[in-house]
């Protein structure tokens, strides 16, 4: 299999950063700490049948449109991300969830080349397993929106506000997902109506929690 053809964009991230921050562009973006494991990486996804294209300002791997993978740098190790994870076979208990709350997101994480190199393998298992999941159409099964509990300082403002009820339901239920674990994931309630007033604007433009 010939290697895809990297992406201009891709280079660019890997010069500059995503530019989410004030740190991009500069020796200390988070990027440039895992330069060598996120290039070997970078080749090792390009070696299949994904395409290389970027989205969320990070590199991302997709196959026929379909989303399949992100190559992202944390602050404590870059990783590769899946988006259908959690349907991924992992006996060997690898694959990392971003969060608790994480329904289909799993992460294979690195911080150095020598463990890209001694992980390849597996790596390489996992990307022809997440095509493989793709090609056969299989999705993850959510919670129902019900199942997830509203905070009650949320509820107070949706009874007493019809409009961003009706805006609130109004968004797909990936996105009133996002929200209802960002307000609930807060442990104080001062936290948890600071977020939600927060996020009171995205919500009546019809935006999730992570767009902008």
């Amino acid at each position: 299999m010939e290697i895809a053809i990297p992406n201009p964009e891709v280079d660019r991230y890997f010069e500059v950063g995503c530019g989410r921050c004030s740190l991009g562009g500069t020796p200390d973006c988070k990027v440039h700490k895992w330069t060598q494991p996120m290039s070997l990486l970078r080749k090792i996804l390009l070696d299949s049948e994904l395409e290389e294209t970027v989205k969320w300002s990070v590199p991302c791997y997709t196959w026929k449109g379909k989303n399949i993978a992100l190559l992202t740098a944390f602050k404590e190790y870059c990783a590769v991300s899946f988006f259908k994870g959690s349907l991924l076979e992992d006996p060997h208990k690898l694959l990392h969830a971003p969060g608790k709350n994480s329904q289909a997101t799993r992460l294979l994480k690195f911080t150095t080349a020598a463990e890209v190199q001694q992980f390849e393998p597996y790596l390489r298992a996992f990307i022809h397993d997440a095509i493989a999941i793709e090609k056969a159409g299989k999705k993850i099964q959510f919670k129902k929106i019900s199942e997830h509990p509203i905070p009650a300082e949320f509820q107070k403002i949706l009874d007493e506000n019809p409009e961003l009820k009706s805006a609130f339901e109004a968004l797909t239920p990936g996105r009133q997902r996002s929200y209802l674990i960002h307000f609930s994931s807060a442990k104080q309630a001062a936290t948890r109506m600071a977020r939600i007033q927060k996020c009171i604007p995205k919500i009546f433009s019809g935006k999730g929690f992570l767009e902008r």
